[in-house]
């Protein structure tokens, strides 16, 4: 009975045409065989955002960190606003920063160091001719490296003109000054012995001119003339007594200084 009603049900009279819904053909059902892509490219993206934040976890540089952190707060006193920071934890940022920043200081003091021993072992080895004679003394200062030429391995008494033999250690020593970037100072020293003639009126004059005539040999051999400088200074910087043949001696004199940067 019931199997005959819903057979009844099926059938549609259409414009006096019955249609049987029951006997309609069913559609075909088509299996999607590319479904799995779906899965798939959600499993690939998941995987991209573990490595990517595994990536961004294994690039934190803790101390550029502290230091950034330090930054921000100092700029916008944020530890006085934000009540989750404590002046402790602004204090140890700072000292973080302060220590990294001697570590950078210290560093660049120990290149620097290293140069200037480089400079004086070059320098040694160019003049050593004259070392030995006692006629130049190398040494460090905290302005740089102070290189002493006595005037008598340089120039006649009472003359600004560079000896011959002094010309070509001074040019081995403009080459290796060459070779590097510090400002150099060239001071012409007298003793107290007053000079007076048509071509130097007074030992400033000579002081000056014999300052000059080392840095205008520099130049000639390659220095950069931006980095040279030429100081008379006469009597005032004596380094032994004028009271002596020996001490006026020592104290006419011609010394390079390479600046420390």
């Amino acid at each position: 009975m019931r199997a005959a009603k819903i057979r009844a049900l099926s059938k549609i009279n259409y414009r006096g045409i019955w249609f049987d819904m029951a006997r309609r053909a069913a559609r075909p059902q088509y299996e999607n065989h590319d479904r799995w892509l779906i899965s798939y490219a959600d499993f690939i993206t998941l995987l991209f955002a573990l490595f990517v934040a595994l990536y961004a976890i294994s690039r934190v540089d803790e101390g550029k960190y502290k230091i950034f952190s330090a930054s921000v707060f100092g700029a916008f006193n944020v530890a006085g606003q934000n009540p989750k920071l404590t002046s402790s934890t602004v204090d140890e940022d700072e000292l973080l920063l302060k220590t990294l920043v001697e570590r950078r200081d210290t560093k660049q003091l120990l290149a620097r160091q290293e140069k200037m021993r480089a400079i004086v072992e070059n320098i040694n080895q160019v003049m050593e001719p004259l070392i030995k004679k006692g006629q130049v003394n190398v040494s460090q200062s905290g302005r740089g490296v102070v290189v002493e030429i006595n005037a008598s391995a340089l120039f006649h008494q009472g003359e600004a003109v560079i000896l011959e033999p002094a010309s070509k250690i001074l040019a081995d020593v403009a080459w290796q000054l060459g070779q590097n970037e510090q400002a150099i100072e060239v001071q012409g020293h007298t003793d107290n012995v007053v000079i007076k003639n048509a071509r130097y009126p007074s030992n400033w004059e000579l002081s000056s001119a014999r300052a000059s005539s080392v840095v205008r040999l520099f130049i000639e051999q390659g220095v950069e003339a931006s980095r040279l400088s030429a100081v008379g200074s006469a009597s005032n910087f004596p380094i032994a007594s004028n009271d002596t043949t020996a001490g006026r001696a020592s104290n006419r004199r011609v010394t390079v200084t390479v600046l420390s940067d």
